[in-house]
């Protein structure tokens, strides 16, 4: 299936950094395909590795030595220039599309490479692109997730719901387990989910990232973590913001009051500090680039115009567009209820309650496009993946220490022996 995915990019009108990575993830997809068939007992290693060198490193390399890249690239690595002269990402006055910046100022971060190498010489032109930077945070956070989850928390974990008391006795048999997973963690990168738009684009991709290591760290019950890596994510871009929500609900269920004011805390203090800045050197040009421009109120349109329900809405008028901010608001209410009347107590739920929210948002937004859904289904199945899914383990698999049994008294020789 994803090679005929990959197939279709050369043969439609897509961007040209679409059709090169189709060109070379097809044929990536297929050789994995046939090495998963394949009976020997390291088949599955070499086929995701093919399905990466395929659908990953080649079209990475090729796009980033060729500069081939989406729009957004270049507007993060602008942003980055800007933020390096004049302290804040926003043009005052942008005359195009393409000049404006509809990303927070925390992503200029990753367009600072690309100001400070700049694009003379080939080796300076690699690093400096944006892309290789985004890739470096997502994967990053991918792994510091797994380390956290995977770290002891002296007590039932969150991220299980409860069962690595009674899973850790099982951890030495079932070595494989951890092999397995990160080949499925492997193969989920090497899939189009991931694959596509970390080659051709990459920026949702650190959002992605932050927001699953949050999620991990309040599932592991440490908040101040849980902030910090939640105030990243929201500089990043606003729809971050429903994860605050998420990540201290988990929090308040596992770790009380006090652990879910804190990491509330330094989650806003955290946002409030990074795009302060900006809010009062362009306080104009970060409402209308930032807010209402995705929201296609701004002065140019959005190319975000995918056939959403939202954009649909949106597109009869201005009491459609009232209509599609309407509800959703109400969609956005209803999870937030969710969120008090069951709040969420492992990884996987939390995860899941905010893919649904962001489904929702996508859905129901003015203007938005089928990519971004990416991001919501992306988070849900690396919580499966990442931090295992919840399940009832049965009764008879647990195992109860007793005392050390007293040792029989022994028994009297018979007076005839002596």
């Amino acid at each position: 299936m994803a090679a005929a995915w990959a197939a279709v990019f050369p043969f439609i009108m897509a961007p040209e950094p679409h059709r090169v990575w189709g060109m070379s993830a097809c044929p990536g997809y297929l050789c994995a395909a046939v090495a998963a068939l394949s009976s020997r007992p390291r088949g599955r290693a070499v086929s995701v590795c093919l399905a990466l060198g395929g659908a990953v490193v080649v079209p990475f390399v090729l796009l980033v030595l060729t500069g081939t890249a989406q729009s957004e690239v270049g507007v993060v690595e602008r942003s980055g220039l800007l933020t390096l002269r004049q302290a804040t990402p926003y043009l005052p006055d942008p005359h195009t599309v393409g000049e404006v910046t509809p990303y927070l100022p925390g992503m200029a971060v990753f367009g600072l490479p690309r100001a400070v190498l700049g694009e003379s010489g080939t080796l300076p032109g690699a690093l400096g692109d944006a892309r290789l930077w985004c890739a470096v945070a997502f994967l990053g956070c991918l792994w510091a997730a797994r380390r956290a989850i995977q770290r002891p928390a002296g007590g039932p974990s969150a991220v299980d719901g409860g069962r690595s008391a009674v899973d850790g006795g099982r951890s030495a048999v079932d070595g494989g387990g951890g092999a397995s997973r990160g080949y499925a963690v492997g193969a989920f990168v090497a899939s189009p989910a991931v694959a596509l738009p970390l080659c051709v684009s990459g920026v949702d991709l650190p959002l992605t990232g932050l927001l699953f290591l949050a999620l991990a760290f309040a599932a592991r019950r440490r908040p101040v973590a849980a902030g910090l890596a939640l105030a990243a994510a929201c500089s990043l871009k606003w729809t971050a913001w429903p994860a605050v929500a998420v990540a201290v609900t988990l929090l308040a269920h596992h770790g009380g009051t006090r652990a879910a004011v804190r990491g509330a805390a330094v989650a806003v203090g955290g946002t409030v500090l990074l795009v302060l800045p900006s809010a009062l050197l362009s306080p104009g040009p970060l409402v209308q680039q930032v807010f209402a421009f995705p929201t296609g109120r701004g002065p140019f349109e959005t190319p975000a115009a995918s056939p959403l329900p939202g954009r649909l809405l949106a597109d009869l008028g201005p009491v459609g567009w009232y209509a599609a901010v309407a509800l959703l608001l109400a969609g956005g209410l209803a999870v937030f209820v969710s969120l008090l009347v069951r709040p969420p107590h492992a990884l996987v739920s939390a995860a899941d309650r905010l893919a649904v929210g962001l489904c929702v948002a996508f859905l129901l937004a003015p203007a938005g496009r089928f990519g971004y859904l990416a991001l919501p289904v992306t988070l849900a199945v690396l919580a499966r993946l990442v931090g295992g899914a919840h399940r009832k383990e049965p009764a008879h698999d647990l195992v109860v220490r007793t005392s050390r049994p007293a040792r029989p008294a022994p028994v009297p020789a018979a007076r005839g022996a002596r």
